[in-house]
């Protein structure tokens, strides 16, 4: 990818999957990496596979929905590397089969940890990088959303309002600061085999895989992929745009 040499790129929910996947993706473009993650340990083992691959990387134990831990995370990040050129908001409180179900009988308490995390951790993540990447007269927001944002699903009431929160909330953000040259987009993946998918029972993932216009379920490493498009210069003119990295489940 073009222009992701020295760039520095935050990941909120980088260690694990998806987020390790792209950290070492875009460390692998010679960018600059901050790995942010509730679990520290993995996230401090990513940032040390990553530097004795050749790239740059440091570990910062991030609870997203904490406000002061994203402002120390972002502040983390400016005194380790001088600046921020880009944002990966990917940490997540997934759906619960018991809790998250339709919403006569969606459990209130857990729809307000879904919010927190999912889209308050989401908002807490652009106030505080934004300014900063104004400052560097530009920057790239990639948020990660799902397909239960426009599906309509009878079930994860929480999980799927808060991810179509998140699409309004990127669609703010290059209304708004486009033409100061941020862009902000979002990433909806489709069933990826990350640590969580391959717990479920194959004869599940047998039958996702039928509904999928693919020879296969998703890689991590797919997701990875279109992150550092978004976040490079080959992605420059893509802004406002919800991306369905799915192998065809949705077609809009």
């Amino acid at each position: 990818m073009r222009g992701l040499e020295n760039k520095v790129i935050l990941i909120a929910g980088g260690a694990g999957g998806i987020g390790s996947a792209t950290a070492i993706r875009l460390a692998s473009e010679g960018a600059k990496v901050v790995v942010g993650d509730f679990n520290l340990p993995a996230a401090v083992e990513l940032a040390a596979q990553i530097r004795s691959s050749g790239g740059i990387a440091e570990a910062f134990h991030l609870d997203i929905g904490t406000e002061s831990s994203v402002r120390e995370f972002v502040d983390f990040s400016v005194d380790k590397f001088g600046g921020i050129d880009g944002l990966h908001a990917n940490a997540a409180i997934l759906g619960e089969p018991v809790r998250d179900v339709d919403i006569l009988n969606v459990d209130m308490e857990f729809w307000d940890q879904v919010f927190q995390v999912n889209l308050k951790g989401f908002v807490y993540c652009t106030r505080f990088a934004l300014p900063l990447m104004l400052q560097r007269g530009g920057g790239a927001f990639v948020y990660m959303s799902s397909g239960a944002a426009f599906i309509g699903e009878d079930t994860r009431v929480a999980y799927g309002a808060s991810k179509a929160a998140i699409n309004a909330l990127m669609r703010h953000v290059a209304s708004a600061w486009g033409r100061k040259g941020i862009r902000s987009n979002s990433i909806a993946p489709g069933m990826v085999l990350s640590p969580p998918v391959l717990e479920l029972p194959q004869a599940f993932r047998d039958a996702v895989l039928q509904a999928t216009r693919s020879t296969r379920l998703g890689e991590p490493e797919d997701i990875a992929s279109m992150v550092a498009m978004l976040m490079s210069d080959d992605g420059y003119w893509i802004n406002g745009q919800v991306l369905s990295v799915d192998g065809g489940v949705t077609m809009r």
